[in-house]
């Protein structure tokens, strides 16, 4: 473990990202912020339980130690919009999803402290992703990043709507290989509790886009969740319902075998 994210090494050649589950804050970054802002409302919660069974099957799993509010792992460095005509989230977020101010006023991070965060906390992040797709890539020939998310199922500031209830990206096909991506769906189409939608709202933020080149051999998905389906509660404190969430967690093994059974072509 490190100070700024958590890794777990695996030998098959999926590896999972968990960016925004992490809860922890930069040094005197609390009492800066509005009591909203604390709660930590857009954190992805506990998806190191939904991917639980990462470890049983030897699944490497990198997750963030620190809250999205920190510094957004899901997001280039140079902050550029994901979504044209949406409103951006922000690399070093200063609105919550609802809109909502993050810090008290004239407490903002202005740009220095910005550039600091992305160095401490953003890139050893993403040098450690590298790092791993590359190990697995040697070792199987190719490698898949998966990577994990959840949303609060209704966010009308960002999307219109109710969400489906598995949300896959794969910035629009291109992050990874056809034949992969079908194999995933025709999974997702035998968990009938669930709706799914491939490249709807949510294409895959900058980990999707950036380290999915087939062309190269590796290929990424992200799944967007929608917490109704795991939480007893969409509002603070958020808690878990246990019989939903192991449903869930079953559900996400099921997408997980399909990625796994996957060879690309030779």
């Amino acid at each position: 473990m490190t100070d700024t994210f958590s890794f777990v090494p695996g030998d098959l050649p999926v590896l999972i990202t968990l960016p925004h589950a992490g809860e922890q804050l930069a040094p005197g970054m609390a009492e800066r912020m509005t009591p909203r802002g604390r709660q930590l409302p857009d954190t992805d919660w506990y998806m190191e339980r939904l991917y639980g069974f990462a470890r049983d099957k030897n699944i490497g799993v990198i997750r963030a130690n620190h809250s999205r509010y920190v510094v957004d792992l899901n997001r280039g460095s140079d902050d550029a919009a994901l979504y044209a005509g949406r409103p951006s989230t922000g690399l070093v977020p200063l609105l919550g999803f609802d809109g909502q101010p993050i810090y008290h006023e004239g407490s903002e991070p202005d740009d220095t402290e910005m550039a600091r965060r992305t160095e401490t906390y953003w890139k050893p992040y993403h040098d450690a992703v590298a790092q791993e797709l590359a190990r697995l890539r040697e070792k199987w020939g190719w490698a898949i990043l998966w990577d994990g998310h959840s949303i609060c199922s209704e966010v009308p500031r960002l999307f219109e709507g109710r969400l489906p209830d598995l949300n896959f990206g794969t910035n629009s096909g291109v992050a990874c290989d056809p034949s992969l991506l079908q194999a995933v769906v025709e999974r997702a189409e035998t968990l009938t509790a669930y709706s799914h939608v491939v490249d709807g709202r949510f294409k895959g933020g900058f980990t999707t886009r950036h380290y999915g080149r087939p062309a190269e051999n590796i290929h990424a998905i992200q799944l967007e969740i929608a917490q109704s389906t795991y939480l007893a509660s969409e509002q603070a404190p958020w808690p878990a319902d246990p019989d939903a969430a192991a449903r869930l967690s079953g559900a996400l093994e099921h997408l997980m075998d399909a990625a796994l059974a996957w060879r690309p072509a030779r």
